[in-house]
């Protein structure tokens, strides 16, 4: 895989390498959300395949998500890969997605719900829609699919993982992203109160924080005066490539990280 770009072209300093799988998820069944297209879901779902694992996608986007199942399949073979669209602000399309691995899998091992919405309004101007949009999908949606892993999990009495999307927004303020930072900060709350009540059941529950991570979409439509802002923030001078938060979902999902649970890890140098 190259190494990321700048939008002339040029390899962005600290440039990471691409890491090859190691089979630490091999033989596990995974389930993650809003993975079509090039962002953290999509990654994620490479990066789950790249150690072994079979993997269902859903995403409210049907169109791509088909496309992105495409081609995972003809990579990877179509017996460790599956689609089912899915709004996570939909319970009925929710149930279905769960349901769904069950059949496919036998049992549900490894939860990623990365689905969430953005947006841009400053507070005084924020209309209750907008608010509640972003909330329902970012925060409600974690939810349902949090509830849906857990039934699932309990239920077959062999544990599993639950990662959640989180975001340093979550910790930090910015103007124009009250209602994404709640929602995050919800996720993040979500995650430990949850962890609590999983332990039992032999189910860890954590989350990532990633910062700036860029894709061909959103690189399309973040100014270069924000994203210089951005990447100005960050350690490493650049922003990162979704593959590096995936990595870190899949260190949380493999048997390294067995004694961790109820945390939220940033993938930034930004904690606050």
């Amino acid at each position: 895989m190259n190494a990321p770009e700048d939008r002339s072209g040029n390899v962005l300093r600290n440039a990471p390498e691409y890491v090859a799988g190691h089979g630490l998820l091999a033989g596990r069944s995974a389930v993650i959300t809003a993975a079509a297209g090039a962002g953290i879901g999509g990654a994620t779902a490479r990066r789950f395949l790249e150690e072994g694992a079979r993997v269902l996608i859903g995403d409210a986007h049907a169109r791509r998500l088909k496309e992105s199942e495409e081609a995972l399949a003809a990579e990877f073979g179509a017996d460790r890969v599956a689609s089912l669209p899915c709004d996570v602000t939909d319970e009925e399309q929710v149930g279905a997605f769960f349901a769904l691995a069950e059949r496919l899998h036998g049992r549900l091992d490894l939860v990623v719900n990365n689905a969430g919405l953005g947006g841009t309004a400053n507070l005084v101007d924020m209309t209750d829609d907008q608010w509640s949009r972003v909330l329902d999908v970012t925060l409600n949606g974690t939810f349902r699919c949090t509830r849906a892993a857990m039934r699932s999990m309990q239920a077959s009495g062999t544990g599993g993982v639950i990662v959640n999307n989180a975001s340093v927004i979550g910790w930090r303020a910015q103007t124009g992203q009250a209602h994404y930072a709640a929602a995050k900060a919800g996720v993040m709350a979500l995650t430990r109160c949850a962890a609590l009540e999983a332990a039992e059941f032999g189910v860890r529950i954590n989350a990532v924080a990633p910062s700036l991570a860029m894709h061909p979409h959103l690189v399309k439509v973040t100014s270069e005066e924000l994203l210089t802002e951005l990447t100005a923030r960050e350690a490493f001078g650049r922003y990162a490539e979704p593959w590096e938060v995936a990595n870190v979902i899949v260190f949380l999902a493999s048997g390294y990280s067995s004694y961790m649970t109820g945390e939220t890890v940033s993938v930034s140098s930004q904690h606050a």
